[in-house]
């Protein structure tokens, strides 16, 4: 298959343009367009053949659940059961944006979209391209990241043509995103509202929205859970991963600098190519064979914006073993440290001020 690229303007595209993306959606294809979280994957959430097709073109697995990407609110109404006041004072509030919700669905969305759950997850995007091209498709695109199943996802057009070029029928580059994580997932087919996915809105916003708010266990358990299917994408399958083994470091600055150091020296006396993810406050400490800076910790949205580019880049430079700081900043730590942790496959090691001599390769 022949992938067509076409760019856009990520404030004013032109309609004339995505007309044509449109067309191929309604038809049954898929075409990958930028959200303001990450690149979606998009085709026709009410037909059955295209979520397969998203499917096989990611190498993802089925039980794993698609988004139903709208433009407007209206358009709840045909393919959920219900909406609870909750839900509706959140989109109030969060709509258009990086915000996805979870209701019963209707016999309108087929299973195919829905992994075979009787959920439907629901999100309104906030970027102009995204919400002109789920209106000129027919108003419902089902959307996971545009990443082969498994990698980082992808926060430039670059990403997506590395991926999925000959895979998917359109490629429309709107530039860089402006978040760079997937949106935040509330369940409200529960009693008390349930994240799912941790994100941009994080635990303390939906908080002051709606009082009282869980987060869902399955957050902080290590891989797959046998015999339990994923309420939400992201939420059993490893996501996010690079090539080379991720191992995050944890504790004191000092001694997470340290612990690093002695790892990449041992990596380096054995042949391999390490590479570490820092701080712009530590960067320059390290000795690695690539040192990558992902942000300030005083500026949370670089660190989110940057995390999936610079796993991209390991695995262009070819490295052979990665490190990485604990990045769980105030805000955005949770939504961060969930995705990081995810890359890594869970391997944390944990160091103190007087624990420098453990952790060989």
């Amino acid at each position: 298959m022949k992938t067509e690229i076409i760019k856009v303007d990520a404030q004013q595209p032109d309609e004339a343009l995505l007309q044509h993306a449109g067309e191929i959606i309604k038809d049954g294809g898929l075409a990958a367009f930028p959200t303001e979280t990450v690149y979606g994957l998009g085709g026709d959430a009410l037909n059955p053949e295209s979520s397969k097709k998203i499917y096989a073109a990611k190498g993802r697995p089925s039980d794993n659940p698609l988004i139903v990407h709208i433009a407007d609110y209206e358009a709840l109404y045909p393919i959920v059961k219900k909406i609870p006041p909750a839900a509706e004072k959140l989109a109030e509030k969060c709509w258009p944006g990086p915000l996805t919700m979870i209701f019963e669905k209707t016999e309108l969305v087929p299973d195919e979209t829905s992994g075979g759950l009787p959920t439907v997850a629901v999100r309104m995007p906030s970027h102009p391209v995204a919400a002109a091209l789920i209106r000129l498709s027919g108003g419902y695109i089902a959307a996971p990241s545009a990443n082969l199943s498994g990698r980082p996802s992808p926060t430039t057009a670059a990403h997506v043509i590395e991926d999925l070029s000959g895979r998917v029928e359109m490629i429309i580059d709107g530039g860089p995103v402006d978040i760079g994580l997937e949106s935040t997932i509330v369940d409200f087919t529960e009693e008390v509202p349930v994240i799912l996915r941790p994100g941009y809105i994080n635990l303390r916003m939906l908080q002051e929205i709606l009082g009282e708010v869980k987060l869902d266990p399955g957050l902080t358990a290590e891989g797959e859970q046998e015999g339990v299917r994923p309420k939400a994408p992201g939420m059993r399958y490893r996501h996010y991963a690079p090539k080379a083994p991720l191992t995050i470091v944890e504790g004191p600055d000092r001694a997470v600098i340290d612990r690093i150091n002695e790892l990449t020296e041992e990596a380096a006396a054995k042949g391999l190519k390490a590479g570490v993810i820092a701080t712009a406050e530590h960067a320059g400490s390290y000795h690695a064979a690539s040192v990558h800076t992902i942000g300030s910790r005083r500026d949370e949205d670089t660190i989110a914006r940057n995390l999936f580019a610079i796993l991209r880049d390991f695995d262009s430079e070819k490295m052979d073993i990665l490190f990485s700081e604990s990045l769980d900043t105030p805000r955005m730590g949770m939504a961060v440290m969930n995705r990081l942790l995810k890359a890594a496959g869970h391997q944390v090691m944990k160091v103190g001020d007087n624990d420098l001599n453990g952790g060989k390769l």
